[in-house]
């Protein structure tokens, strides 16, 4: 059987003035997703953290009553706070036609020069899990130990001096817990002055 290559089919969200941007992998199958969007499946906590984060109410981002997220909401929230968000992972094979990140063959990671000459405010990266750290550490010119959850490396990138922070994974899968996870969440954006 021919293995199938996907390409992440949501456009990245790059306000001009974004200071840090955040990178995740690639979506669940269409099958498994709330909305077009980044982060799209209900049983994600991202938008979850990102509400009892910014406005102490972890339903702020889900439609009332039902079992979504609101798209354009988490859009405008994201230029509205300058907040970037941007796949490591351009195409993709699922090995087993799943969202793991351990199935998941890369064929084309992201272009990160092409993404950062537009945003030339950004000063940190994070990363949503381990398979986006170990992408984007391999787009750099020079090796670079990962940086443990929950700790930042500097790096130079394109003539740019960056951090790169990585945090926990918003699978429930990940074995930590969500308060745990959001309190990770508050505390880079205050870190990175966001918050």
């Amino acid at each position: 059987m021919q293995a199938i290559i996907e390409t992440h089919p949501f456009p990245p969200v790059l306000p001009p003035q974004a200071k840090v941007m955040m990178m995740g992998t690639f979506p669940p199958t269409v099958e498994k997703r709330c909305m077009e969007f980044h982060y799209p499946n209900f049983q994600n906590d991202m938008w979850r953290i990102y509400g009892l984060v910014f406005f102490n109410d972890k339903h702020y981002f889900q439609v009332k009553n039902e079992k979504r997220f609101d798209p354009e909401r988490i859009k405008n929230f994201l230029i509205e706070r300058e907040i970037a968000s941007c796949p490591t992972v351009q195409k993709a094979i699922r090995e087993q036609g799943n969202a793991s990140d351990k199935f998941l063959k890369i064929v084309e990671p992201v272009n990160l020069a092409k993404v950062l000459k537009q945003l030339p405010d950004c000063q940190w990266i994070f990363t949503t899990g381990g398979k986006a750290t170990e992408t984007l550490l391999s787009l750099l010119p020079e090796k670079l130990k990962e940086p443990k959850t929950n700790e930042f490396i500097d790096f130079s990138f394109a003539g740019r001096e960056l951090k790169l922070y990585r945090l926990p994974s918003t699978s429930r899968a990940y074995p930590l817990s969500f308060e745990k996870k959001a309190e990770a969440y508050q505390y880079f954006f205050k870190l990175a002055g966001i918050l």
